[in-house]
């Protein structure tokens, strides 16, 4: 029994060293390459062929579909990307994720300390990161490699119990097969990972490839957990790419395993075929998971139009974002480049009006105790939030247009001014749940910590006012750059200053420690609004440089 317990540890032991392993490698080369791969991800065309082959590119390189789903997610969620470009790089990142398999199927357990050792001297001795990146992926291919050696020999004592083998032939179950490899690839997150463990099994004898065929199916379906997670929170299509995606496993699970199961009738069965060739077990569940991903790309690929329409049958479209949200946006102005510049420029400043108002009632709850206001900040939060997302989207398509130099930069700078003007909007939401606690009495301030926060929100008002007129006018009046320079300094020298005075309300008994914590987190709330004004004061680029000087402060 002692030595039964042993083994298991050890196998847990192998398992941490392969997940590890796993987890450093891939890490690593996306250190090494991942912003390339993010910008040719971003400038992914509508030909879903040339999408999967990209899709494939990436997920091969960084050894993780799960990273790649994720940032295909990111992109739709940012409008950098639709649906109908994204499945194709989906389909794409599952193929790419079989390289990981491949590599583990190879007997290389000899030389794999090796790698190991190289790993971790260069990661502590070398100083140029690029050096140390690579070094990341050699020690984890070790790991990796070392927890995969661990686990397949501590697992053949699994071998030849007659419990163990019943329970390996009853996984050749199709129903059973598919749910055990959704269910345990769904918890590690991972099909690598999964098909990893799997092949380990396969290395030590305790399961045959005809146990396997089905969990393999089932692996590749749970593997779209990760997809739904990062899909969390993000917007519609982002959740109709992660339902796409996971109706498209599920076909075609459902359909490899009716062609899996009617070859078992003929002399075609798997157990038959590769009898008739050298590889081994941890050779063969690899092959079937190769098999699997790049039949699923040859049948459903051509077809993803029509998976697409299934998913909207399911999930359908809401019309709720820019056309009932943006004032100044349409789609058929941009055959009109020139104008719907312009019109961006008037929605962003438009948004600049919302974010301000938001702060406004804000303040208005913190210093006055209004609860209405509160309720009326959350109400215009969500139209911040929407606003902010369709004016991305569309800021996209201009740069997708044939539009002159400087549009394009003013372009990008109300990209980076607008996600600034959201984040004011979320710091009153923040300001808005301090207000409540005051409100409801969880916490008093002295006298003293009013008056003090009455002083820096009238400045942080002022700046956040100068700077919306800079913003929403382009003006670049060196009076009120000026303005808005001292008015930094000041919220800067009125924080730390107003930071030290509750200091020392807290020692002297004034004020609480709960009444400090909460004093000092509005304190960094209005600096930061302060800091994001600055920013969207200064963020439109000068159309004549020898005209005008930054200041050199900004």
């Amino acid at each position: 029994m002692g030595e039964i317990i042993l083994k298991v540890i050890s196998v847990l032991g192998g398992l941490g060293l392969f997940l590890i392993g796993m987890k450093l490698m891939g890490e690593g080369l996306e250190l090494a390459a991942g912003s390339k791969l993010r910008t040719l991800l971003e400038k992914i065309t509508s030909n879903k062929f040339i999408a999967m082959l990209v899709g494939v590119l990436v997920t091969a390189v960084i050894q993780s579909s799960s990273a790649t789903d994720a940032m295909v997610v990111g992109f739709v969620n940012a409008g950098l990307m639709d649906i109908y470009q994204s499945v194709g790089i989906l389909f794409g990142s599952k193929i790419g994720t079989t390289a990981t398999s491949v590599l583990l199927s190879i007997d290389i357990k000899a030389i794999v300390p090796i790698f190991t050792f190289i790993g971790a001297a260069v990661i502590t001795f070398a100083k140029k990161n690029n050096y140390r990146y690579y070094a990341q992926i050699s020690a984890g291919f070790g790991i990796l490699f070392m927890g995969m050696s661990v686990m397949s020999d501590n697992f053949k004592f699994l071998n030849g119990n007659p419990v163990v083998a019943e329970v390996a032939a009853k996984l050749g179950n199709p129903v059973l097969g598919l749910l055990v490899g959704m269910v345990f690839t769904g918890i590690v997150q991972s099909s690598s990972a999964s098909v990893g463990i799997l092949m380990a099994l396969g290395m030590s004898g305790v399961v045959r490839i005809e146990d396997c065929v089905y969990i393999i199916f089932g692996m590749n379906v749970g593997a779209c957990m990760p997809v739904f997670l990062s899909a969390a929170g993000a917007n519609r299509e982002s959740k109709q790419v992660a339902l796409c995606n996971f109706i498209t496993s599920f076909i075609a699970a459902i359909l490899m395993s009716v062609i899996v199961l009617l070859l078992s009738f003929t002399s075609f069965s798997l157990p038959n075929i590769f009898a008739h060739t050298p590889l081994n077990t941890a050779a063969q569940i690899s092959a079937v998971h190769i098999a699997f991903n790049v039949a699923r790309t040859i049948f459903l690929l051509p077809l993803s139009n029509l998976l697409i329409k299934l998913t909207k049958l399911i999930m359908p479209d809401k019309n709720e974002e820019e056309d009932e949200i943006t004032v100044y946006l349409d789609s058929r102005i941009l055959t009109t480049p020139p104008v719907a510049v312009q019109q961006t420029e008037k929605e962003c400043a438009r948004l600049a009006s919302l974010a301000r108002a938001s702060f406004d009632m804000s303040l208005e709850a913190l210093l006055n105790k209004d609860a209405k206001a509160i309720a009326r900040v959350a109400e215009n939060e969500k139209v911040v939030d929407k606003l902010t997302h369709g004016i991305t989207k569309y800021i996209v398509k201009i740069n997708g247009l044939d539009i002159m130099d400087y549009d394009r930069k003013v372009m990008g700078a109300m990209y980076n001014a607008i996600q600034d003007l959201e984040r004011i909007g979320d710091r009153s939401e923040n300001i808005c749940d301090a207000a409540k606690k005051l409100i409801d009495g969880e916490v008093k301030f002295s006298e003293s910590a009013m008056k003090e926060l009455r002083v820096l929100c009238e400045t942080v008002q002022q700046i956040l006012e100068d700077s919306s007129y800079m913003f929403t006018t382009q003006s670049k009046d060196p009076n009120l750059t000026e303005s808005v320079l001292r008015a930094e300094d000041q919220i800067d020298e009125y924080c730390e200053l107003f930071r030290q005075n509750h200091i020392r309300r807290i020692s002297s008994g004034e004020c609480n420690a709960e009444a400090g914590a909460l004093f000092i987190e509005i304190l960094t709330n209005l600096e930061r609004v302060g800091d994001h004004a600055v920013t969207v004061a200064f963020c439109i680029p000068y159309k004549h440089n020898a005209a005008h000087t930054v200041p050199a402060s900004v």
